[in-house]
């Protein structure tokens, strides 16, 4: 362990000097290719910082193909010479970031907002907001809320420093030592690894087209009692999966029934796409037992690392302090200044904007997947959001596909990614967020013609690596 020591200084952020580190020390070969990385929660703790600063580490080493996940195994260094490989393609089309992209940033109305702030709150706004975070803002968000049929006030509602984060209070206020954790299967990784790094145990309960299979988690719940159950209720992230009104009243009910918490990640249910409902989980819940999170990241600028975490009366205190020990406040500037663009920027007026876009998008990549592809690949049913999840023949790895079809100029999330225990690596993700529409049309069509290639090339294959065998 001796070599992830490193001095944390003040002059960036905590988790790009760990990403840096670490980078160095994978180019350097003082970690070897195919070498196993510390857990989470160890390496948090060697180095002094919390768990999600290294959750967001890996996710960004990852992203970067320093480093790749084994479900059940690990974090392992990658081999270079493939990334080095992979770095000469010019023009990648990446579906597999889920950051919007840049061209859809509000930059000069963001700026105004923050000269705002600057101007109209002084040096005071260098200071640590302590508690809940803005005052101004979180009536804001009241509003907002509202609007949403989420009736809330003020002191219910935590400013976060994004949805990661917000996960990661939740975790520490709630979660002990061998508690259980029911999640959606598939599910976004960044939770699972925040869950393992407290030491919760993990079950996993199918998504079925309408939600989680509510039958499979009835029998869960007879047997075993969870302190939380994590979902995403619409447009999940990667299935793309809604529930239907019935299963988010019904998940309401079982909570009530069995004692329980649910933990509402929300990113996008600010549109409707082609859905049924939208309605957040949250909006129907009149038990208590809904604990919301809100991201802004696919609607905003991800960058600004803000989001909300509204809260149950009784867990105030706890979330409160899992807060202050995370980060103390979320910059009084990025508070102030979201504040002041919400109030004086045609917040709706940027909402039904962002809403066209995104619909657009999804509308055309789904024709497009239909078409050129679901006569090879299975392809879960969606009605909405940013994610496409779909599922190669038997006999074939996502792994495999991912570093095939990034051969040709497009890059792919494998479903290893998305699961806690997977025993058939078939599942890949496209992700839409960042992609324009001459992107969507492009790598489509790559990824159709390149096919009946990449069936012929892996037939039955088995690849060895020196950690781990893919069957």
């Amino acid at each position: 362990m001796e070599k992830y020591i490193l001095d944390i200084n003040k002059t960036s952020s905590k988790y790009l000097q760990i990403y840096n580190h670490i980078k160095k020390l994978i180019i350097n070969k003082n970690i070897k290719e195919y070498e196993k990385l510390p857990p989470i929660r160890k390496l948090s703790e060697f180095i002094g910082v919390n768990n999600a600063t290294i959750v967001k580490v890996y996710e960004l080493l990852e992203k970067e193909g320093y480093i790749y996940k084994v479900v059940g195994s690990g974090t392992f260094a990658s081999n270079l010479k493939v990334k080095k490989n992979h770095k000469k393609e010019k023009n990648i089309i990446h579906f597999d970031s889920g950051n919007p992209s840049t061209d859809m940033f509000p930059i000069d109305d963001f700026k105004e907002a923050i000269n705002m702030a600057l101007s109209n709150e002084g040096s005071s706004i260098f200071e640590y907001d302590e508690g809940l975070g803005s005052e101004d803002l979180r009536e804001n968000i009241v509003k907002y809320l509202s609007d949403r049929f989420i009736e809330t006030s003020k002191d219910n509602i935590q400013i976060i420093s994004g949805a990661q984060q917000g996960i990661d209070i939740v975790c520490k206020g709630l979660i002990n030592y061998s508690d259980v954790v029911f999640v959606e299967e598939p599910t976004y990784n960044g939770a699972i690894e925040v869950f393992k790094s407290r030491g919760a145990k993990i079950i996993s309960i199918p998504m079925l087209d309408d939600g989680i299979d509510i039958g499979i988690l009835k029998l869960k719940l007879d047997k075993i009692k969870p302190k939380l159950i994590y979902t995403m209720p619409n447009f999940q992230n990667p299935t793309g999966i809604s529930y239907s009104t019935y299963k988010k009243k019904k998940l309401i009910e079982l909570a009530e029934k069995y004692d329980f918490y649910i933990l509402e990640d929300d990113f996008i249910s600010d549109f409707k796409f082609d859905s049924y409902d939208n309605r957040t989980l949250r909006s129907y819940d009149d038990k208590n037992r809904v604990i919301y999170i809100k991201s802004f990241s696919k609607i905003l600028m991800p960058g600004l690392r803000i989001g909300i975490v509204e809260i149950p009366n009784e867990l105030q205190r706890q979330i409160l302090w899992a807060k202050y020990s995370s980060d103390i406040s979320t910059p009084g500037l990025i508070q102030k200044s979201m504040y002041y663009y919400m109030q004086y920027f045609n917040w709706n007026d940027y909402l039904k904007l962002i809403d066209k876009i995104y619909s657009d998008k999804y509308r055309l990549a789904k024709e497009l997947i239909c078409e050129n592809l679901s006569d090879r690949l299975k392809i879960r049913n969606s009605d909405g959001g940013l994610n496409f999840f779909l599922e190669l023949p038997r006999g074939y790895l996502s792994q495999d596909f991912s570093d095939f079809i990034l051969g040709k100029g497009v890059s792919i999330t494998p479903g290893t990614y998305f699961f806690d225990n997977l025993v058939d690596d078939r599942f890949f993700r496209i992700n839409i967020a960042n992609a324009s529409i001459a992107d969507l049309e492009k790598g489509i069509s790559i990824i159709s013609e390149n096919l009946e290639e990449f069936f012929y090339e892996y037939k039955n294959k088995i690849e060895l690596r020196s950690n781990k065998v893919f069957y």
